[in-house]
């Protein structure tokens, strides 16, 4: 699986429209009504922990290859330049423009923001109107940081025996790290720590587990066969996520028990979605079809400037709607907001996060030695 994979720029743009959705519903107070839709609309959040498990996936798969087939280890530095410039220009430039038009901050308060660092030193001030998603990103960044330590260290620990299966063991070991968080959050009623990376390393986790499989085992059978059914099955999952028992759709927060069935839930939604375009790639069945298509494979290749526009988009809209906290009229929200999200996605795309992936693939593209002169014969 080298090189970009529709399916999965697929599953991104899906991604983007759940966090789009569920923004469009909390803003207008949708999923804040009776029913199950509702409900399910509340747990679109879901989309989060898929971009994660999509960032385990795809960025430790290198590291996984070294281990497994012998091939060279993604050089450190050169990896991390290249997710600087993946990230951080867009990102410059919405958080900029948002901060300018709706925040008071001062130097201290910007370079907070412009250095993601928001979510370590939130300070006194409240989320600025427009940037409330923005707390992934942070969280992304650091998994981002310390993907070549934890590369390194289960490098050394797989080195001897059978390699995979030692990988996944010690992979194992992270979402540990995930369940205590979780458990000092609410014990000790420290909901901060929910957009820190400990919090939501299960879902890396995830990812770099199938990263091993898709190199170990790569293309299933049974996996492919058994695809529709996983489908189903996250489907049914996500249902039971629908409910009390993972905690309240408001801004209260859950209990212990809730906070764990909830993190366990939305790991295996995310896991079920994945799993049968990770380890069963290009099928050719109708669900590959679909989510490869030319446009929605498109989606996804935009779908981070989507994540970043949406929410500016919808705040403006708002405020020149004049509409109220939970008001407005959703049809009308998600309408306008979509289109607008899209041109500009389409355009910060084209005009800055090309021309920035080009930079980086020049970066990283080595000097090919020139051929040697051809050997012509004298003529005697």
């Amino acid at each position: 699986m080298r090189g970009r994979d529709a399916a999965l720029d697929g599953i991104r743009a899906l991604a983007a429209l759940g966090v789009w959705l569920l923004h469009v519903g909390s803003n207008t107070g949708v999923m804040y009504r009776e029913g199950l839709l509702a409900w399910m609309m509340s747990r679109l959040g879901v989309a989060v922990p898929i971009f994660f498990l999509l960032s385990g996936l795809l960025l430790y798969r290198p590291w996984a290859r070294a281990v497994i087939e012998d091939t060279p280890r993604p050089r450190t530095p050169r990896y991390l330049w290249r997710r600087v410039l993946r990230v951080m220009p867009l990102y410059w430039l919405v958080t900029g423009l948002t901060l300018w038009a709706w925040s008071s901050f001062d130097l201290t308060g910007w370079l907070t923001w412009m250095l993601l660092a928001q979510n370590h030193f939130p300070g006194d001030d409240t989320t600025p109107d427009g940037l409330y998603q923005m707390w992934t990103l942070p969280v992304e960044m650091s998994f981002y940081l310390l993907l070549p330590l934890i590369a390194w260290a289960l490098h050394r620990w797989a080195r001897c025996g059978n390699r995979p299966v030692r990988l996944l063991a010690g992979i194992g070991v992270l979402p540990l790290v995930s369940v205590v968080t979780v458990v000092v959050a609410r014990v000790y009623d420290l909901p901060q720590l929910g957009t820190l990376l400990p919090y939501q390393l299960v879902f890396f986790a995830c990812g770099m587990a199938l990263a091993v499989l898709s190199v170990w085992i790569g293309h299933s059978r049974v996996v492919e066969s058994l695809a529709p059914q996983l489908l189903v099955l996250a489907g049914l999952v996500y249902v039971l996520l629908s409910t009390e028992l993972a905690g309240p759709r408001t801004l209260a927060l859950p209990t212990l028990s809730q906070s764990l069935w909830r993190l366990c839930l939305e790991a295996a939604v995310a896991v079920l979605v994945v799993t049968p375009f990770a380890l069963a790639p290009g099928s050719g069945a109708l669900r590959d079809r679909v989510l490869g298509h030319p446009v929605t494979a498109y989606f996804g290749r935009i779908s981070y400037g989507f994540f970043l526009w949406h929410v500016p988009v919808i705040t403006l809209q708002l405020k020149l709607m004049g509409a109220q906290p939970f008001g407005g009229d959703p049809a009308g929200v998600a309408v306008v907001s979509f289109v607008v999200t899209t041109l500009l996605s389409v355009v910060s795309h084209h005009l800055v996060e090309l021309p920035v992936l080009r930079l980086a693939r020049t970066e990283r593209a080595p000097d090919r030695p020139r051929e040697a002169p051809p050997q012509v014969a004298r003529v005697p």
